[in-house]
This record gives structure tokens, sequence and C-alpha cells, in this order.
């Protein structure tokens, strides 16, 4: 039995050499990361380092999912970016903390589960349409400025990081075959940082980004009135970051699901990000949700408990106390190198190898999301849209396979077997089947092979009723499951059908 708190669940033997590494190589992929995404929403630099911090330790610890990786994602921080300019950081802090309230209620009432609903051409879409964001956002560091400009690098500047980007990717691949003491993606960060340091290479570094340097998250409470304007202010932006992030964290969730061949818990999950984006609100984080990059590269140095986001965010916090002057001097090449090999294996290749056994609206669906998620950047709104379309084939299709048995028995009684679900989309392919103006005076409808869906369905059955019994005729219904008779009987008071007793009454059953 697993015990409450996940911490202490030691039921899992932990390789911690592996975990440490792991943990290590995290921070160095997360940091700039986390500041650049600060820096692009118009934050304090700081605010992404707290951020990544404090959701890394937090969800490590509460989370549902030991090997999950959470910080300060681009995802939830693009959706502030208007409210930054808007109204300032103190909405910011303000709409961060509602947001972990309602990923906590999110997570109390169970429903994290609804992330079952997403397809696998959806999830395809998905992981590609990230593996090309990771990718295109490395181009970033091939730029510069000069002027007041962004322009990209030229001459010495450009060889020397895309040398040394290169050289990182090839370790990277390489130094597995060599040793697996030292994750491939620590061992390539410190040997690249050696070689700059060494031969004095000049090219970009970590400190070209931002200071890294600062105190401890300090406490501070937003500073905006408490009162309903405020609140329709914050609302919207709330709503829409605990969305995606809880949408990005459960799918990387399901994905590390995979990986891994275990079972993670969304529910907790979804309180656990909760918990850390309040805390995030009130010591001045800017937010945010698991990481599937940092997720990735976690799992490929061979971490499986919690323990290496445990360090992961250590490390992170003794940067920002001590080790500033040393993390600022990493090569951003050698982090450029680690996050193209993590974009490189984000994406489903194997997604290419049965692409032309998938049936057509299940590519479509696959290349939109991907389509969705690349040009918006928005997680959330790809997803949602891969889902309805996914539903609405699916509803189309079961709409296609009603059919209809008909036969008349010894009595003259015609009956009508109905095979497929009755719903809003095939009523209309239902009421077809039936032949009032000639059919005999009772009339049996057989749902031992279907079931009525919905209250388009229970209205359907209405209308019929009402036309057989107009024609002087009897309509009943026979071999209801017990779900479809309570709905049926839901509704009495709008609809009158007339069911047959039947001694058993399971889902699909047989007398």
């Amino acid at each position: 039995m697993k015990p409450f708190f996940p911490l202490f669940d030691f039921s899992q033997k932990v390789n911690y050499k592996n975990e440490v590494l792991a943990g290590l190589t995290v921070a160095m992929t997360m940091m700039p990361e986390s500041l650049s995404f600060a820096i692009l929403a118009g934050f304090p630099p700081l605010m992404g380092l707290y951020a990544a911090f404090i959701m890394g330790l937090v969800t490590s610890i509460l989370g549902g999912r030991p090997g999950l990786i959470s910080g300060g994602a681009g995802a939830t921080v693009v959706v502030l970016i208007a409210l930054m300019k808007s109204h300032g950081i103190e909405y910011v802090f303000a709409a961060v903390a509602f947001a972990g309230v309602i990923q906590i209620a999110i997570g109390l009432f169970k429903l994290g589960k609804f992330i079952r609903l997403v397809p696998q051409p959806v999830m395809f879409g998905f992981v590609n349409g990230l593996a090309v964001i990771i990718f295109m956002a490395q181009l970033e560091q091939f730029k510069t400025m000069a002027n007041g400009q962004v322009i990209w690098l030229t001459g010495n500047a450009l060889w020397a990081m895309l040398g040394l980007v290169l050289l990182t990717i090839a370790l990277v691949i390489g130094m597995p075959k060599i040793t697996k003491a030292i994750p491939p993606s620590l061992a390539a960060i410190i040997v690249i940082f050696f070689l700059v340091l060494g031969f004095g290479i000049d090219t970009k570094t970590v400190k070209d980004i931002a200071s890294v340097s600062g105190g401890f998250p300090p406490f501070h409470i937003p500073q905006i009135p408490l009162t309903l304007e405020a609140l329709k202010i914050v609302l919207p932006y709330s709503v829409i970051m605990a969305g995606v992030g809880l949408t990005e964290g459960l799918l990387t969730l399901n994905l590390v699901d995979e990986i891994t061949a275990s079972r993670g818990n969304g529910n907790r999950e979804c309180v656990a990000q909760g918990t850390a984006n309040i805390l995030n609100g009130f010591f001045t984080g800017m937010g945010g949700c698991p990481m599937i990059a940092q997720t990735l590269v976690n799992l490929s140095a061979g971490a499986r408990a919690r323990l290496s986001g445990i360090i992961a965010s250590l490390t992170i916090l003794a940067v920002i106390l001590f080790g500033a002057p040393i993390i600022e001097r990493l090569p951003m090449a050698a982090l450029t190198g680690v996050m193209i090999m993590v974009a490189i294996g984000t994406f489903e290749w194997m997604s290419f190898r049965i692409i032309n056994k998938m049936p057509r609206q299940d590519i479509f669906v696959g290349i939109l999301v991907a389509v969705i998620t690349v040009w918006l950047h928005n997680l959330a709104l790809a997803v949602l849209v891969g889902v309805v379309i996914s539903a609405l084939v699916f509803a189309w299709d079961s709409a296609k396979r009603i059919r209809a048995r008909k036969y008349v028995d010894e009595q003259g009684r015609k009956h009508y077997e109905i095979y497929g679900p009755l719903f809003f989309g095939s009523v209309s392919t239902f009421l077809e089947k039936f032949d009032i103006a000639n059919d005999p005076e009772e009339v049996i409808i057989d749902f031992r092979d279907s079931r009525v869906a919905d209250m388009s369905g229970i209205e359907a059955l209405n209308k019929l009723t009402s036309k057989y019994r107009e024609t002087g005729k009897k309509l009943q219904l026979k071999h209801l499951s017990e779900d479809c008779r309570l709905l049926l009987n839901n509704a009495a008071e709008v609809i009158n059908v007339n069911i047959l007793e039947d001694p058993i009454y399971h889902v699909a059953g047989r007398n």
C-alpha cells in the first residue's frame, strides 16, 4: 500500500547516482530557458528562476508522477504577457495564485481523468508540434543585439556557435558508447564548458541572457484592490493559465507513463501544480507547469524517482544564492545542443512510419494539432481543437452505423432490432428505418444491441411513439439496458413511451 505522502514512498528502488546527475543536468537546461521566458514576457529575470525552483520542488515532492519535471514554462508565461503589459506585475502575481486555486479545485474534484479523452492522433500532433517549438526556440541563440536590433550571428561568432552546438550534439550521441556512468547531456555541458574556458573561445554565455544572482524568493502579497473589477481582470487569465498548465502537464504525465511503463496520478498532479502556483504568486515567481523537454532530459539521464526533481530545484536555488558566477559562464551553445537533442527525441518519428496506415481523419487531426501548436504556441487550444474534431468525426461515423433488422412474428407484431447507438447524430437515420403507415397495429423496438445515449434519442422515441399513436398503433420498447431505462424514467414528465418489462436489464443483456 502506498503512503499518503508520496515523498516517503520507499517501495521503488532508487539509483541515487542517476538521480543526482539527472537533477544537475535538468537544472543546467532549465535555467536559461526559464530566464528566456521571463525576459520574453517582460518580467524581472529572477522571476523565471524563482518559478523553476518553486514549481520543481513542490511538484517533485507532492506531484502524481515521479520523474516529471516542472518549472517556469513558456506555455503558461505566454498567457500572462498581455496582462503584464496592460496592468503590471502585481496583477500577474494575483493571476498566477488564482490559477493555482483553480488547479487545486480541478484535482480535488477528480477532473484530471478527462485527459483520457485525448485521442492518440492528438497526442502525436501535440508532441510533434512541441518538438518543433523546442527546436525553433534554440535558433534564437544564433541571434544577437546590434544597434538596438536583433540580427543573426555572422562570421567567427556564427561558426564558433555552430561548431560548439554540433560538438555538443556529437557528445550527447557518442558519450553512451564510451561510458554510461554520467548522463550524456551533463557530460557534454561539462566538456564544452572547459573547452571554451581552456581555449578562450569567444561565444555567448548564460550571462549574456541575464544575471542569475539573487536571494531567497521573498514573500510578497500581490498589491491589487480586492474588488469585483480586479477579479474580472484577473479571472480570464487565471482560467486560461490553469487550463494550459494542466493540459500540458497531464499530457506530459501520460507521455511519461508510456516511457516508464507505469501509471501516474493525474488528480494529485493537479493539486501539486496548483499548490506550486499559489506559492509562486506569493513568492514572486512567474508560475509554470510541467516541462516536457526537461522531463525528457531527466528520463534520458536515467531518473525514475522524485529525487532528481528535488536536486534540480535545490541546484537552481544554490545557483541563485551562491553559484551565479560559475553558471553565468556556461556556454549557451552547450545548452542549445542539449535542447536540440531533446527536440529530436521528443518528436514521434513513429508517426511517419504508420501515417499510411492511419485513417485520413486521424492524419488531418494530427497535422492540425501540430500546426496550431507551432503557429499559436497555444497547447491548450491545439488539444481542444483536436479533441473536438475527433469527437465530431467519431459521432459522424457512429451515426452512419445504426441499422435495423425487421421481421414479423407469429402474432403479427413487427419487430425492429436496432444495432448501434441512438444519439443526436443517428436520430435522422434511426427515424428513416420505420414504415409507420404500413406497419401492423403492434410494433416492438428491440434495443438488445443498442442503447439510448442522450436527450436527442429520447425525443426521437417520443416523436415516434406519438406518430404511431396518431395512427391508432402501439409502439413498445424492449431490452432496454438499465442506464437507458433510468434515462427514460428521468425524462418521464416530457415523454410518453411504452417499455416492455424484461427479466434482465443489464447493458446489452439478453433474455
